[in-house]
């Protein structure tokens, strides 16, 4: 298994994914830095930890469905053009333990832009003077939620990229989860919660309650039957796309 996961990283050493997830997230991060301090001058109250967790929340439902979905596209690519299943199955690294890798190293790199997020959220609380003490439980909570929603979107990309070869059916997926991870918001809660792209900000710890007059930010624990489905969601969309892939003909 540590065989097929080095050969992962091995095969996009020089596919620049790396820069490609950087670029993406600080796209995120100026367009969520020019949006809280737009907000924090028009109000003071709007300075607060939990406002910036759940404006970050808010944009990786738009952003991370995309840069789940490119990632993933290259990972798995690799193996149509270059026509390699063939390669690997004279190997003795199993069809599995190739599926298994593709899915670990798509995961890392996502958890490496999640940190990179944590650290922004603490960097830009700082630099813009927010009172309080750090909100780690907070950050933690945000980084599991967002970990976990990523699982399954990479669970169903992968299940996709590895299934059809052309991967502009998987990068449209991609973008449509996108789009609905963004309008996520405007939906009952009965009907968000069918796409997998809206728990994003479901599975945030910081919610934002609208009123008849205002709105306020509101912090709490993760729900815990959202988090077991989500990672009910994940295995079954993992061991399918093995099962499916394993059928395949190569």
């Amino acid at each position: 298994m540590m065989i097929a996961l080095s050969l992962e990283y091995f095969k996009i050493r020089r596919k620049r994914i790396w820069v490609m997830l950087t670029l993406f997230l600080a796209a995120e991060m100026v367009w969520a830095s020019m949006s809280m301090s737009i907000s924090i001058s028009r109000s003071a109250a709007n300075a607060s930890w939990e406002a910036l967790i759940f404006s970050i929340s808010s944009m990786n439902g738009l952003f991370l469905p995309i840069i789940s979905a490119i990632v993933v596209s290259r990972i798995c690519d690799m193996e149509h053009k270059g026509n390699t299943w063939k390669m690997l199955m004279t190997t003795n690294i199993g069809r599995n333990h190739v599926y298994a890798a593709k899915y670990i190293c798509a995961n890392s790199l996502i958890l490496y832009g999640i940190m990179a997020q944590a650290v922004f959220i603490v960097g830009f609380g700082k630099s813009k003077g927010i009172g309080g003490s750090l909100p780690l439980s907070l950050l933690v909570q945000f980084t599991i939620g967002t970990m976990v929603t990523t699982f399954v979107i990479i669970a169903l990309q992968q299940w996709l990229s590895l299934t059809v070869r052309n991967q502009a059916f998987s990068l449209c997926l991609g973008m449509l989860g996108g789009f609905i991870g963004t309008t996520s918001g405007l939906f009952p809660s009965g009907i968000r919660h069918l796409f997998v792209w809206s728990y994003y900000m479901d599975l945030s710890p910081v919610t934002y309650v609208y009123s008849s007059t205002s709105g306020s930010y509101l912090s709490g624990t993760l729900p815990a039957g959202l988090l077991m489905t989500s990672i009910l969601l994940a295995a079954v969309f993992y061991f399918a796309g093995i099962i499916h892939t394993s059928k395949q003909e190569i």
